[in-house]
């Protein structure tokens, strides 16, 4: 059993809460233990992923968002910047599921984040698992 905590960038309620669902359904069913935090949106969740990880309470993490395309380009900047720094912790041996939906349009993430349907959140927190597991075996 391992202690994963879910960092979310509430912006879009409705659709955060069936990310979370089915991320901490994933991890409940392998017997993992799950904590869940907010943070303002998609660009502090590596910080907030950083800073819990110095704290040496988790094994693992699942990162979960929602970016919608907007008028400006602010979409860009924080879709590549939130990934860029998810990824930069996961080549430092961070076991991350990215499960911050990056789409055009509300109905595209609906979809996704519904754990009925695509769910990208259940999807993030396999993939968190699968990167602790490969840790666990080159340790």
């Amino acid at each position: 059993m391992a202690d994963f905590l879910i960092v979310e960038a509430r912006f879009y309620d409705h659709l955060n809460d069936m990310l979370v669902e089915g991320a901490r359904a994933a991890l409940k069913a392998a017997g993992h233990k799950v904590d869940v935090i907010t943070v303002p949106g998609a660009l502090e969740i590596p910080g907030a992923i950083a800073l819990a990880e110095q704290a040496q309470r988790y094994d693992g993490f699942v990162a979960i968002g929602v970016v919608i395309r907007g008028e400006t380009y602010h979409f860009e900047i924080v879709a590549g910047e939130s990934a860029r720094g998810i990824m930069a912790l996961t080549m430092d041996g961070i076991a991350i599921g990215n499960g911050i939906l990056t789409v055009e349009n509300e109905d595209q993430a609906l979809v996704r984040a519904d754990p009925a349907q695509k769910d990208k959140g259940g999807e993030a927190a396999k993939a968190a698992m699968a990167l602790l597991s490969l840790r666990e075996a080159y340790a």
